[in-house]
Formats: C-alpha cells, structure tokens, sequence
C-alpha cells in the first residue's frame, strides 16, 4: 500500500492502515545480559521449586501452593514490575512479560502466579490512593499478601458490568456492606487480599473494593474439580454483609467497570506471554521424546510426518511470540510519550494499555490458540503415552484448554477487536475510511502493474502483507456499508474481520522479527527464521481469503459481489513456495538441538 504513511506506529490498530519499520519494534533476541539473568532465575525456579512436585501441586497439597508464592516473592518475581518504592524491582513491561512467559511454563503455579502479580495486584498499584498502594502493594510484591480478583458470577461472565453483587454503606457512614456471590476466583482459597467489584445501590456501573479475608461475612465453597490447572485454588466466594471499611473503595464510585477491562487488558497480554512460554516447554518435550522414541528401527524424529508436526508447532509459537514482544514495545513507547506528555507514570500506564487493547485481544487469541495446537499434536507425537497420565502431554493437553476462556472467551475476544477497530474511526481515532475509499477506488480502476521494482529480501512478503492490509479494509469497508448498524449483530461476520485482523496482525509481527534478526545477524544465521516467515505469511494468505469470501458471500450479492471476490483474489494471491522443505529445514534445526530453539 504505497500510499500509506511509514511512520513508528505509537496507536492501537494502526497497523492496518501503516507501515512499521523494523528497527522501530523490539524483538525478544534483544534481550540484555540483566533480562537474560532474571529469565534464568525463572526457569532454575520452575526446575528447582515446582516440576518436582506437578502431582503434589495437582492434588492441592494443603500450603503448598502458599509456600510456592512465597518462595518465588523471595526472589522477587511477584514485584518484578512493582516500582521500587513499593517494594518491587521497577522492571519495564517487557521485563514483567518475559517473566510471565518463562514461568508460563509452570501449569497451575503459573496461573497461581498470573493472577496474583496481574489482576492480583495491579488494580491497587495503578487505582489505589497512595495509603491504600503503601498498605498493600509491598506486601504483595514481596508474596506476604495473596492476591485474587473477584470479578465472575454465576449469571455475569462476559458480560461483567451486570453483575448483581451489590454494596451499601453503613448506617454509620464507616464501611461499605457487600452481599453477593463471585465464582471461578483463581488464588481464592489461600488469597489475602481480594479486588471485588459491586454496584452499590442502584448504580448503573460497578465500584471496586479491597477487601481482606479477615472481613467479616466472607465464606468459601470447596475447591472447584476442573478439567485442568487442577492446583489451581478455583472457588466461589460469598459475601454476606461483608463489612468493608470505606477508605477500601478502590478509585471512585462507579470506576470499576474501567477499572476491570482495564485490568482484563493487560491480563490479556499476560496471557499471551505465558502461552508463549507454555509452548516452547511442550515443544522441547515433544521434540526430546520425538529423537528417543524409536520405531521401524528409527527414531519417530526421522519421519516426514513428525516433522511436520514439530515444524508447525514452531512456527505457530514463534510468530505469536513475535506479536507478543511487537505489542509490549508499543505499550511501553505510549506509555513513555503520555509521561513526557505531562502525564503522571500510574495513568500513562494505564492510557498506553488502553491504546493497544485491540493488539492485546488479537494475541489472547492467537497464543491461546497456538498453545491448543501444540499440546494436541504434542500428546500425537507422544502417541499412546501422550494418552498417559504418567507423561507430560496429559497434564500439558489439559491445563491448555481454559486459556481460550480466561480475560474473555476468544469468542468474545475476537468480537472486541473488530468493535473497537471500528469504534475508534468513528471517533476520528483512525483513519479507516481514507485508506478504505482508496481501495474501493483501485477495485474500480484496472490494476498498475507499472515498472518491476527492485527485489529485496523481504519485499514479497512486505507486498503480501500490504494487500493483506488491501483486503480487510475492502472487506471492512464493504460490510459496513451493507450492513450498517446491524453489523454488531452478525456475530459470524465479525468473525471472520477478526480472523483476518489477526492473521495480518501476526504475519507483519513476524515478517518485521526476521527483518530485523536479519540485519542483526546476517542471511545466513537466519536461514530457519526465514524459513518460519514464508510458511506463515503463506498460510496466512489462505486464512484471510477464506474468512473473507465467507464474509463477502454473505452480505454481498450481483456485480458487487463479484468484483470484490476478484479483489479478494488479487490481494490474497502469493507466489508458491516449498512449505515442505522449508518445515524440514525447521524441524532438523529442532531436532538437532533437541529443544525448541527460535
């Protein structure tokens, strides 16, 4: 798309409409020698502290779990991002995220650790008043205090702001009183501190409160049985004219709905990171048992079918961890411009998460998903003992599957960004509708094949990606004008914009990654990397144009129809490439190393 501006993309969901070039975005083999330390501090914990012990975690081995948070608080990882007058480390997101990713590798502890250092602790540390941060968030930072978040209930999942809890205050003025019942609260049996969100009276919007479990009128159900993250604490938690003192109101009447999509944003993030990490863990497991296991005389690893197999789960795993890192940078970048701004740290903060909660949406979906792929095809490599409850893949196959329903079902997820993408053009936050007519206008005219420009590296892939952008806003633009204020309803057209932001949004992450490791490194060091984008890139093409003529054969029809599916034709076609070589060239690197190795 030549006509679009190539500038360093600072706003969410710009990405469909700009270029971003590939010294602008941080990629994880950037990491420095502090970074690289406080990763390996990660993984000698999980190696030391929690995978000799995965069934006693399981079995919710009585102050296991506790004693687990606080071990890893004693080496600061659960205030890694907390500043350093609270107690924490002061680490940039990216920092936080690399520790997310690393002990996302930990099955139920790292959901244990997820919810505390995320949705735990972070609504005090960027809502709370200063007594409120100085009473609670060093405590949390150094895993003295439990946190857990109390958001669900049983009639109120994706649709939050109808809870029915609800708050009242004290004759006396002196406490809030909370009734009401909150389920699926992670942390919530060994939990000290409690973020719950209530509408008191008859608000029409929720407020939030801490509230500590030594409160009187709290009480818990049993442990919930789940499918997976089985040492996980997962209970329902009731409160019965819960007295609530009302220095706990968290930020102001009514801001909790904010404050918990806020929160569900970052959350989102989060999740990304640890299914990234997860990953990685289930594909060196996958790949070890894959050059061990021997069969017809050989190991499994030699046949074309593994490699298929070990091949894709990288590529999957390495262009989400490429999204990952791409979205984290960018937060941090409008983060940094609100403070210079005038801005005060807490609110830039939470303004410059806002701004990327398209991206962080795009990758809940996307990590979660790949995470699904990797542990099905790891439990088939495993073959019969990936079946076993004696080997990994089972527990792996099991705790995967909630990460498409936490911070918002991928459903759910998917809906938002379009919405959002959609809502801010409205709002003249982006420039949709320029770029749109400009497509529409090229649909009409015949197509400029002009002079041949010079070939690059990258510039196939980079032309792909700029038709992929071509598409979207065709197919966009053109179910937006047929459908109208209906659009919102046509949930299976959403749908597919979704699946058509999200292959663009990974491909570009990716394809930006290698250019960047390229100029880093050299060709030659990069040859798998490369490998990994073409095979993604191409496979992407034939995402989007699925999703996109199922979109155009639905609210299209006549000439219109017919023109905009040669259109979607022109800016999905790629040039063939040997995808199967190109995976044997990725999976004998794996081999060869034995472990996931990108």
């Amino acid at each position: 798309m030549n006509d679009i501006e190539t500038v360093k993309a600072l706003k969410g969901g710009e990405f469909l409409i700009r270029e971003t070039a590939a010294d602008s975005v941080f990629i994880p083999e950037e990491w420095n020698e502090e970074q690289l330390m406080i990763a390996e501090t990660c993984v000698n914990f999980l190696a030391q502290h929690v995978k000799p012990n995965l069934n006693r975690i399981d079995e919710q081995e009585e102050g296991l779990m506790s004693h687990l948070m606080d071990e890893a608080g004693a080496l600061g990882l659960l205030g890694v991002s907390v500043p350093e007058e609270y107690g924490g480390f002061g680490k940039d997101f990216k920092t936080s995220m690399l520790v997310t990713e690393k002990l996302g590798a930990g099955n139920s502890f790292s959901v244990a650790f997820s919810a505390h250092s995320g949705i735990g602790t972070l609504p005090i540390l960027y809502y709370g008043n200063d007594a409120q941060k100085q009473k609670y968030i060093p405590k949390l930072a150094s895993g003295e205090l439990k946190g857990a978040y109390c958001l669900t209930e049983p009639s109120s999942g994706s649709d939050a702001n109808s809870g029915k809890a609800r708050a009242r205050l004290s004759e006396d003025g002196t406490h809030y009183l909370i009734t009401g019942q909150k389920m699926w609260i992670t942390n919530a049996g060994f939990a000290d501190v409690f973020t719950v969100f209530a509408k008191i009276d008859d608000d029409e919007n929720l407020s939030a409160f801490i509230v500590e479990k030594d409160f009187e009128g709290i009480t818990l159900n049993a442990e919930e049985h789940k499918m997976g993250i089985k040492g996980s604490s997962t209970r329902q938690v009731f409160f019965n004219d819960c007295k609530v003192p009302v220095e706990n109101l968290l930020s102001d009447r009514q801001n909790g709905f904010k404050i918990a999509v806020n929160i569900l944003n970052i959350g989102r993030m989060k999740l990304g990171g640890g299914t990234v990490g997860a990953s990685k863990e289930v594909i060196s497991q996958a790949v070890h048992y894959a050059n061990e296991r021997e069969q017809f005389g050989r190991a499994i690893s030699k046949y074309g079918a593994i490699r298929y197999k070990l091949a894709q789960q990288a590529i999957l795993t390495y262009a989400s961890e490429s999204a990952v890192y791409r979205a984290s940078q960018n937060m941090e970048e409008a983060t940094e411009m609100l403070v210079a701004s005038g801005l005060d740290e807490t609110n830039a903060k939470l303004k410059g998460t806002e701004q990327f909660a398209i991206e962080a949406a795009i990758i809940k979906v996307h990590s979660s998903e790949t995470l699904d792929y990797v542990v099905d095809e790891g439990v088939q490599i495993y073959g019969g003992m990936g079946y076993s409850a004696e080997a990994p893949m089972d527990r792996a196959y099991r705790d995967s599957r909630i990460n498409r329903i936490f911070e918002g079902t991928n459903e759910i997820n998917r809906m938002l960004t379009v919405d959002m993408m959609l809502k801010r053009a409205l709002k003249g936050e982006l420039d949709l509708m320029g770029p749109a007519q400009k497509v529409a206008g090229e649909l009409m005219s015949i197509p400029d094949f002009g002079a041949a420009e010079e070939e690059t590296l990258f510039s196939k892939e980079k032309k792909y990606i700029a038709n992929f952008k071509k598409a979207i806003l065709m197919v966009a633009g053109g179910a937006v004008q047929k459908l109208m204020a209906q659009l919102g309803k046509e949930q299976e057209v959403l749908m597919n914009l979704a699946d058509m932001l999200i292959e663009l949004y990974v491909s570009e992450s990716l394809q930006l990654r290698v250019e960047k490791l390229v100029s880093m490194r050299g060709e030659d060091s990069c040859k798998e990397q490369l490998d990994i984008m073409r095979v993604y890139i191409n496979d992407a093409a034939e995402k989007i144009a699925k999703a996109g003529k199922e979109a155009l054969n639905y609210f299209a029809e006549g000439d219109e129809k017919r023109m905009m599916l040669m259109g979607l034709k022109r800016y999905t076609k790629t040039e063939d490439i040997n995808s199967t070589q190109a995976r044997r060239n990725i999976a004998a690197k794996l081999i060869t190393e034995n472990k996931y190795c990108f």
